[in-house]
């Protein structure tokens, strides 16, 4: 039976690597994939075939269909199936789902039998749960942390939002796309002494 799995992580845990490695491995052994990446992540640039990429860290990226709060993912992956047979449907930055598109991966899944692999952050910088992250942690079947470290050598669990100055920021959109430059991957304790130091005491 197919099944929906998410794979989550903080920042710069090597998440987009891993689905592009994974995607590999199944070409690789003549199967195809479909990948698809949020609409607003334009780190990479859109192709000429209007397509958008996605792309790691250390230089690998591939064509993706791009999602955005409209599409409706059953319907996209159930018009594509029909002249390519997908061996699975890997999603990037599935943070970014809405809860209705995650209940479309598990139709994806349930009634197309095609494995659907997610992969995105779980908390957003104050620490609070993305809407698709949370739907993927309700009903995934697999459930899989990536893993990466604080500079205090500890499991890293949260991000820190920071300005041009390197200052955290406590509140605003809940998304923003940005790299390195502006998020910073901490541990929950030096997270939260992070953000004790810049918050205000109320008077």
């Amino acid at each position: 039976m197919a099944k929906l799995y998410f794979s989550y992580s903080a920042m710069n845990a090597g998440k987009s690597t891993i689905l592009l490695q994974a995607s590999h491995n199944y070409r690789e052994r003549g199967m195809n994939t479909l990948l698809l990446t949020a609409r607003l992540d334009d780190r990479i640039a859109q192709g000429d075939n209007g397509k958008g990429k996605i792309g790691s860290r250390i230089g690998l990226q591939a064509d993706a269909e791009m999602f955005d709060d409209s599409t409706d993912i059953f319907a996209l992956v159930e018009r594509l199936s029909q002249d390519t047979n997908f061996a699975c449907i890997l999603i990037d930055e599935a943070q970014f789902l809405s809860v209705a598109q995650v209940w479309q991966l598990s139709a994806i899944a349930d009634d197309l039998a095609i494995p659907v692999m997610c992969y995105g952050l779980r908390t957003d910088f104050q620490g609070q749960l993305f809407d698709g992250s949370a739907t993927l942690l309700a009903i995934a079947d697999v459930l899989r942390e990536i893993r990466t470290i604080c500079h205090c050598g500890r499991k890293a669990t949260m991000v820190v939002r920071q300005d041009a100055d390197g200052t955290p920021i406590t509140d605003g959109a809940q998304i923003e796309i940005g790299g390195n430059d502006k998020y910073v991957t901490l541990c929950r304790r030096h997270w939260k002494a992070t953000m004790a130091q810049v918050t205000k005491p109320e008077s």
